[in-house]
């Protein structure tokens, strides 16, 4: 297998290079993140948005329209969609092509957490085949010119795959490109991904780029994912948890540049944080909230340097930027990047009982039950 992919990564129109794409996460991949991802890969790679919820979108949500904001520098806008209806999956995308609100879309067939999967959404719903192409006809249909692909898991456990059903359905209905989760739902975060399997995807639908996802924790791992499965991209989620940076590596890894990793010090890296924060308030429109929600990216930040459990918890509370960085100010700034710190990061449990709607195994074809209301009204996962 190649070290990198053989040819650019093209999702419809659009070029990817190097083969880089920002996996949404809800409550992370908001604009001020992505902007700082962006800002670090040198405005190369995809970034797509958290997940927004077709519902909302179409009932124009108050959240949703923040959540869809993009920066003006944002070349393509990506925007990931949530839905389990596919008349409600339709409007939506016809509302994002016709009022020039992305330039890709693409569809949430890999979350995992209860709340969704019990509505038969996220990585239930392509158990049920019909449903799921369904879903992506009338996606595809109302896209217009816009790309539209997905983005999957494994399937529900080890005896309900359907990943390569999946992908043939996205061919056929004339899906861009298809990401795949090296794990099932049942597996949450947990365990190790299964690359192995994503080669089998790669093997099976040649048609279409497949991008894989899952265990990417450094430069090296999406180099060694693209040479042991073939794939034509990889999608990094948890990797860049506290470390924008990590896409300054990947460019520079798919560049043949490995001398140019980002192994940045403490200085550096509360310099990431406060900008981080302040971000988030500018696109909140209030500093204090920003840095409240920033509160969740310092452990993710400080992981691996000295700094106390007292301090960890100080800077855990702050609710404005001037507390933020004075608070960082009185740590030893010079500290070289921790060894060990390019590891695992964010949730890593797994073994979770996988909760869906009732008798939703009994037949994996038929959808009857699913509705419109099965839909989520919140953007955001």
């Amino acid at each position: 297998m190649p070290t990198t992919p053989e040819s650019p990564l093209r999702i419809g129109p659009h070029t990817v290079s190097p083969p880089v794409v920002l996996a949404p996460m809800a409550g992370i991949t908001n604009a001020p993140f992505r902007t700082l991802c962006r800002e670090f890969s040198g405005g190369k790679g995809l970034f797509v948005s958290e997940m927004i919820t077709t519902r909302a979108l179409v009932e124009r949500n108050e959240k949703t329209m923040q959540l869809i904001r993009f920066d003006a520098s944002e070349r393509p806008r990506s925007i990931q969609l949530y839905g389990v209806d596919p008349a409600t999956v339709g409007k939506a995308v016809r509302m994002i092509a016709e009022e020039d609100l992305a330039d890709h879309i693409d569809l949430n067939f890999g979350c995992p957490v209860p709340k969704v999967t019990r509505k038969g959404g996220g990585s239930a719903l392509p158990y049920k085949r019909n449903l799921l192409r369904a879903i992506v006809r009338e996606a595809v249909s109302g896209a217009g010119d816009l790309p539209v692909t997905m983005k999957m898991r494994k399937g529900i456990d080890d005896d309900h795959l359907t990943y390569l059903d999946a992908g043939r359905i996205a061919v056929e209905e004339g899906a861009s490109a298809i990401a795949l989760h090296g794990r099932t739902t049942a597996q949450h975060y947990g365990g190790t991904a299964d690359w192995d399997a994503i080669a089998r995807l790669k093997e099976h639908v040649p048609e279409i780029p497949v991008l894989g996802n899952g265990d990417i924790w450094s430069a090296e791992d999406a180099l060694r994912m693209v040479r042991e499965t073939g794939c034509d991209g990889v999608v990094v989620g948890r990797g860049c948890l506290g470390r924008p940076w990590l896409f300054a590596d990947l460019v520079a890894a798919f560049e043949g540049r490995p001398d140019d990793f980002v192994r940045p010090t403490l200085r550096e890296v509360a310099d990431a944080m406060v900008r981080h924060a302040a971000l988030l308030g500018e696109w909140i429109g209030d500093e204090a909230r920003g840095v409240i929600d920033f509160r969740k990216h310092v452990a993710w930040y400080l992981k691996g340097f000295a700094v106390g459990s007292e301090m960890r918890k100080r800077l855990a509370i702050t609710a404005s930027l001037a507390e933020l960085r004075a608070g960082l100010d009185e740590l030893d700034l010079d500290q070289a990047w921790p060894v060990g710190a390019d590891g695992p990061r964010g949730r890593t449990s797994g073994n979770n009982r996988v909760v869906l709607p009732d008798g939703w195994l009994k037949d994996p074809y038929d959808c009857a039950g699913v509705t419109e209301d099965a839909e989520l009204d919140t953007s955001g996962g």
